[in-house]
């Protein structure tokens, strides 16, 4: 395998997974936002109130995105062994 290929590779690998794993964060983010501005309004400092929420909305996200996100790895995965030859050789 050339360093090109292995280029390539990592370089389509590191686009997919920020494409993946984008909307599930930013789903995070924001939710963490609203617990966070909760939390400054009602003076409550508790730990738990933090990640509750965000675990619960990663879970909804996963199961909304879910298939959207199967399909984008398997177009990959699929690219990745259909042109292996092109990296190999």
């Amino acid at each position: 395998m050339t360093r090109d290929g292995v280029i390539a590779i990592a370089e389509q690998g590191i686009w997919t997974v920020i494409i993946i794993c984008g909307p599930l964060l930013i789903l995070a983010l924001v939710v963490g936002l609203i617990v966070s501005i909760f939390q400054a309004t009602t003076q409550i400092q508790e730990q738990t109130l933090a990640f509750v929420p965000k675990i619960v909305a990663v879970l909804l996200g996963i199961v909304v995105f879910g298939p959207w996100m199967l399909n984008h790895m398997l177009s990959y995965a699929s690219e990745i062994f259909s042109n292996l030859t092109r990296y190999v050789g």
